[in-house]
């Protein structure tokens, strides 16, 4: 991940996009396409659910998608504690977003899947609430940059709140192991007792299931987060060249 950040320690003007990176983003687009198809022809329907669990092929990887991101923040934010560069400020940020947004994913085709399911959008279930406070935490984040002015004081704070709500992450990863009062479906593992709605009886499973979690955790993630870190690094140069116009 270190070959995608800007390795100066100022913001560096606008520069072409690299090979790697087209490369990355035409394998990306390729990708998405060929899981796609896994998930919505390949695989077989499911005997109990029907063609709405199909949605669990992008409703989990999603969340690992998301993991792998919210991951990179907490590097980022270790790493500009240490160092003070702003480059690894800019790679907890384009974590936070990359994975708010595949956590939103998460959340959406979870509730979708729920309605015929559980006949209901939403449930207080401990695996569905943890994963609401998550995603509540991270949005919190964005609001915490949005609100301080000064660059240093910023990044500082945003480095330490994004290490700490990892803990929301961990929390909803494992939460399902631990409580057996969840009603939430469990794919890859033993279920806790009153878990519902696994999907052993649906063919393909696997085939379709294995690469769109290696997809979304990551081709998906690594792609999308260059790009925000380039972005960063574009909206910093044009901050400078203000404040040095305005300093003239």
């Amino acid at each position: 991940m270190s070959a995608v950040i800007n390795k100066s320690k100022t913001a560096a003007p606008p520069t072409p996009t690299p090979n790697l990176l087209r490369i990355l983003t035409v394998a990306t687009l390729i990708g998405l396409v060929l899981v796609s198809v896994l998930a919505f022809y390949v695989a077989g329907t499911d005997i109990e659910q029907g063609e709405v669990q199909r949605l669990f092929y992008f409703h989990m990887p999603s969340f690992f998608g998301a993991f792998v991101a919210f991951s990179a923040t907490v590097v980022g934010g270790i790493m500009y504690l240490w160092k003070r560069e702003p480059k690894w400020d800019r790679l907890a940020v384009a974590g936070v977003e990359v994975g708010f947004a595949l956590s939103v994913i998460t959340l959406a085709t979870g509730s979708i899947w729920a309605r015929p399911i559980w006949n209901t959008w939403w449930t207080w279930d401990p695996r569905l609430t943890s994963a609401a406070i998550m995603v509540l935490t991270y949005a919190a984040y964005l609001m915490l940059r949005a609100g301080i002015d000064n660059p240093d004081t910023r990044r500082r704070f945003a480095s330490v709140y994004g290490i700490l709500a990892f803990a929301t992450v961990l929390l909803t990863l494992f939460i399902i192991r631990f409580r057996e009062d969840t009603i939430h479906p469990v794919v890859i593992g033993t279920s806790p007792q009153n878990a519902q709605g696994t999907f052993e009886a649906t063919p393909g499973v696997v085939g379709a299931l294995l690469p769109n979690l290696l997809f979304w955790s990551t081709l998906l993630p690594i792609t999308l987060m260059w790009y925000r870190i380039r972005l960063e690094n574009m909206l910093d140069w044009v901050n400078r060249q203000k404040m040095e116009a305005l300093d003239a």
